[in-house]
C-alpha cells in the first residue's frame, strides 16, 4: 500500500510538473535586413512572450559567429509577460550574410534558434527591405512608435529611419507633436536618394496617467503640407507604478496577480450570434492587497466588466468580456490592458481574436 501511494504521488508531482511549463514564443523567426552599409552596424529586436504558465528565465543568449553581440531580457518574464533578445551585427564584411541566434531558457524546448540575414553593402540603393514603409515620396523604416514601457522620469528615444526619393530635398519634420514627445533630426536635409534619422525622445514626466497613451504624428512630406490618413505614424506608451525603490521585504508581502488565461478566442462564438461574452478569473495569490488600478479597451466593439477592483489575499474576482461584432474595427486593438500595485506584473494584457 505504502508503495503504491508513493508511486501515485510521483505520478502526481510528475502531472504537475509537466502541466505547470513556461514556453517561448518569439514575434519572428526570421529578419532581413536587405542592404545595409558597409561598417555600419544594425540591430534587430525580437519580442519573446512566456505563453506558458510558469516564468520564463532566459539564462543565456549566443550568436553564430563574432560578428554579433546579443543582449536580452535577464529577469523572468511572467506567464503572458513579454522580453526583448537583441541583437547587433558589426557589417565589416562584405556580402551577403545569415546569422543565428541561439536561446537557453527553461522553457521546452530550452533551446531555440532565430535567424537574421542581409547584404552587406558600399552604398545602399535598394531601401524597399531596410525601409518598407512609404509616405509619398519618404520611406521609413517603421510606421508605428511603440515605445517601452516606462516609470515616472524615463526618457526613452526612438528612432526612424527616414530616405528621400523625391527628385527635391527635403526637410524631416513631424507635425502635431503630443508635449510628452522632443524630436530631433539628422541631418536636417535629405538631398535626393540620400537618408537621415528621426529621433524621438519620450519625457515619461509628461504623461497624464498610468497604462497607454496613445496619439498620432504626421510625417510632412513637402513644405507646406498637411496632416491627413495618409502620413499619420501612431504612437503609443504604456506608464507603470514605479516599485524600484520597494525592499526585499516588501516585496515578499506584496499582492501577486494571477490569471487562468490571457488569450481569448471569441471567433467560434461570433460565427453563430452577433455577440458573445466570456469570463475569466483574476485571483490575488499575494500577501497583501491587490488593486486593479486601472482598465483600458481600445476597440468600440470591447466591453469589460469588473465586479471588485481590490482583492484581498486568496480573494478572486471575474472579469467579464464582451465582444459585439456590430462594432467591430480591425484596424484598433483586440486587447485588454489592466494596471496592477503586483510589483512583478504592474501591466497585464489579455488578447482578443474575433477572425
Amino acid at each position: 500500500m505504502k508503495r503504491n501511494m508513493t508511486a501515485l504521488f510521483s505520478l502526481l508531482a510528475f502531472s504537475l510538473s509537466a502541466y505547470a511549463q513556461s514556453h517561448i514564443s518569439s514575434n519572428k523567426e526570421t529578419h532581413n535586413f536587405g542592404q545595409i552599409e558597409w561598417k555600419k552596424p544594425v540591430t534587430v529586436d525580437y519580442t519573446i512572450t512566456n505563453t506558458g504558465n510558469k516564468p520564463l528565465v532566459l539564462s543565456n543568449v549566443t550568436t553564430s559567429c563574432g560578428c554579433a553581440v546579443a543582449e536580452w531580457t535577464k529577469q523572468p518574464i511572467a506567464p503572458g509577460e513579454k522580453g526583448t533578445v537583441t541583437a547587433t551585427f558589426d557589417a565589416q564584411a562584405l556580402g551577403h550574410f545569415e546569422k543565428t541566434v541561439g536561446i537557453y531558457s527553461n522553457a521546452d524546448p530550452s533551446l531555440v534558434y532565430l535567424t537574421f540575414k542581409g547584404e552587406v553593402v558600399r552604398e545602399v540603393k535598394d531601401f524597399t527591405t531596410s525601409h518598407p514603409y512609404q509616405i509619398g515620396q519618404i520611406r521609413l523604416d517603421r510606421n508605428t512608435i511603440d515605445f517601452p514601457d516606462v516609470n515616472a522620469g524615463d526618457r526613452p528615444e526612438i528612432t526612424i529611419g527616414v530616405v528621400n526619393l523625391s527628385d527635391r530635398p527635403y526637410e524631416p519634420v513631424l507635425m502635431h507633436l503630443p508635449p510628452y514627445l522632443r524630436m530631433e533630426k539628422s541631418p536636417n536635409v535629405l538631398l535626393k536618394g540620400k537618408k537621415g534619422t528621426i529621433k524621438l525622445t519620450l519625457d515619461s514626466k509628461k504623461l497624464n496617467d498610468f497604462g497607454l497613451t496613445q496619439s498620432s504624428v504626421y510625417l510632412a512630406r513637402f513644405a507646406g503640407d498637411k496632416v491627413s490618413e495618409e502620413n499619420e505614424i501612431p504612437v503609443s506608451a504604456v506608464l507603470l507604478p514605479d516599485f524600484s525603490k520597494m525592499s526585499a521585504q516588501e516585496k515578499a508581502k506584496a499582492p501577486a496577480i494571477r490569471l487562468l488565461q490571457t488569450e481569448v478566442d471569441f471567433t467560434p462564438h461570433l460565427l453563430k450570434k452577433n455577440k458573445a461574452t466570456h469570463a475569466v478569473v483574476i485571483t490575488n495569490t499575494g500577501k497583501s492587497p491587490l488593486t486593479i488600478g486601472k482598465l483600458q479597451v481600445f476597440n468600440p466593439a470591447v466591453g469589460v466588466s469588473l465586479k471588485k477592483t481590490v482583492l484581498l489575499p486568496g480573494e478572486q474576482t471575474r472579469l467579464t468580456i464582451t465582444l459585439t461584432r456590430k462594432g467591430l474595427n480591425k484596424k484598433k486593438h483586440l486587447r485588454i490592458l489592466m494596471i496592477t500595485n503586483d510589483p512583478v506584473q504592474p501591466k497585464v494584457e489579455i488578447n482578443l481574436k474575433a477572425n
